[in-house]
């Protein structure tokens, strides 16, 4: 890849941007791609899965561009309903709804000089892409409530895990914005494309929950990583890093075993039917007695299920309190949705805290 105006002969690097993990052929590619990007003011529309690290790129493009001191703005658009988008975005003006008792700075305002990235943009209505569109074609807009024109000089990065041209087909969305969006498009590949770098990103992931968490979980087992990397990801990177926080959290020594994974990702194999596990399990249920976290000795028939337990419990109890008792994050770093974390409380006789 080539540098464009008279710089034809200096290669694009493709090398690791800072914060990117990965050095797959398809990483490389992003990589090339977010670096020759950055340089310009041209609108740029990410797209991929959940969970594949568009903000992540989105960032890079931030702080490798001229526009790297300015600010930084996020604005989750599948967040927030139409009104409260509009004000998000474009600011409003005292008494222009009920409860608008002060003038307030829209995030586009707030991102002047700098780079604004609309997540989910996918998520939008026509009504905020009319506006949308204006603001890319002229760089100018009204607050709500508000006559006069605020001008703004703010690049755009968008995003989408969505098809967009499947959703302007649906008349879902704008033809002549999704062309504005689309005049830089980065496809960012999903884990299981780039199976190659999962070793990489657990390392990573290991070595930053081991210090979030104050454990010392510094090895992985073969078996554990070929699992790892066998398995499809459907909540890509995000995904691995919520399982491997779990098991840094739930390992009961320095390694992390095929024992601590996940059933789905074990090969649908629960930890006690897995040849040659019957001594890890025992291990650790031993460990977990002279903690004092089981009260049986190893040999008991209901031990597993007993200690598995006693392991989910101190588990959602760390990670609420971690999460301030908000139970809405805690689901989300836990890997399960809210319904299924309120019925772990009710179950384990745990409080339920924080409902938001």
């Amino acid at each position: 890849m080539l540098r464009p105006s008279g710089h034809a002969s200096e290669p694009i690097s493709a090398a690791p941007i800072a914060g990117l993990i990965g050095a797959s052929a398809a990483m490389l590619e992003v990589y090339a791609t977010t670096r020759l990007v950055a340089a310009s003011n041209a609108s740029v529309l990410l797209l991929g899965e959940t969970g594949t690290g568009k903000e992540l790129i989105a960032k890079a493009i931030h702080e490798l561009s001229p526009r790297g001191s300015g600010p930084f703005v996020r604005v989750n658009c599948g967040a927030l309903s139409e009104s409260l988008l509009e004000s998000e975005l474009f600011g409003h003006v005292r008494g222009a709804f009920t409860g608008a008792v002060a003038n307030r700075t829209g995030r586009f305002e707030a991102a002047h000089t700098g780079t604004i990235f609309l997540d989910e943009i996918n998520s939008t209505t026509h009504h905020l892409q009319v506006k949308l569109l204006r603001v890319l074609q002229e760089r100018e807009f009204e607050r709500v409530g508000d006559t006069e024109t605020i001008r703004v000089d703010t690049r755009v990065i968008a995003a989408s895990n969505r098809d967009l041209l499947d959703e302007v087909a649906k008349e879902s969305f704008r033809e002549d914005l999704y062309y504005r969006l689309n005049v830089i498009p980065i496809l960012l590949p999903p884990l299981r494309s780039r199976r190659d770098d999962i070793p990489l990103l657990v390392t990573h992931f290991l070595e930053f929950y081991n210090e979030q968490n104050d454990r010392y979980v510094v090895h992985i087992q073969k078996e554990a990583l070929d699992a790892l990397v066998r398995y499809h990801w459907p909540g890509n990177v995000r995904e691995l890093q919520n399982v491997v926080e779990r098991c840094i959290v739930m390992a009961p020594g320095d390694e992390l075993t095929l024992g601590l994974l996940p059933t789905s990702i074990r090969g649908g194999r629960s930890a006690a039917s897995v040849p040659g596990r019957g001594g890890d399990l025992d291990s650790l249920a031993r460990d977990l007695v002279e903690q004092g976290l089981a009260t049986a000795p190893p040999g008991d028939d209901t031990l597993f299920d007993r200690v598995v337990s006693r392991v989910e419990r101190e588990l959602i109890a760390q990670m609420l309190a971690a999460c301030g008792g908000v139970q809405l994050k805690a689901a989300a770093r836990l890997g399960i949705n809210r319904n299924t974390l309120r019925k772990k409380l009710l179950e384990h006789g745990l409080e339920e805290g924080d409902t938001s």
